[in-house]
C-alpha cells in the first residue's frame, strides 16, 4: 500500500531542511509535519512541547506561545536575534524569553 503526503510549500522547506541535517527524507516529513502542528498551537495561545537541547542532548519540557496578546503582557520589549535561520523561535512562558529550538529536535507536541 503507497501512502501519499500532500505538504505545502514551507512544509516541504522545513522536511528539505530536516532531511539534510539527518539524511532521513521519511524523518523530515514527520518532523515537519510536527513543526506545522507546533506553530499552530504557538499562535493560538501556550503550547505544551517537548524537545532535545543542540547545546546539551538534555530533553527541554516547555510551554511557549507566539500569542500576540500572550507575549504583549509578559516580554520586556527585546525580541529574538534573527540570526537563527530554520528554527521555531517562541516566548517561553516559564523563563519569560524567547527561545528557539531546531527543526529536527522536536520530539512531541503534547
Amino acid at each position: 500500500m503507497e501512502t501519499m503526503v500532500i505538504i505545502n510549500g514551507m512544509t516541504a522547506h522545513r522536511a528539505n531542511v530536516i532531511m539534510a541535517r539527518t539524511g532521513s527524507s521519511a524523518f523530515g516529513v514527520v518532523k515537519a509535519q510536527m513543526i506545522d502542528l507546533l506553530k499552530e498551537k504557538l499562535k493560538s495561545g501556550v503550547a505544551h512541547f517537548l524537545y532535545k537541547k543542540q547545546s546539551t542532548g538534555e530533553i527541554r519540557e516547555a510551554w511557549g506561545t507566539c500569542c500576540g496578546q500572550l507575549m504583549k503582557a509578559t516580554q520586556n520589549g527585546r525580541g529574538l536575534s534573527g540570526d537563527q535561520v530554520n528554527t521555531v523561535k517562541y516566548w517561553d512562558c516559564e523563563k519569560g524569553g524567547y527561545r528557539s529550538l531546531r527543526y529536527e529536535n522536536l520530539i512531541q507536541v503534547c
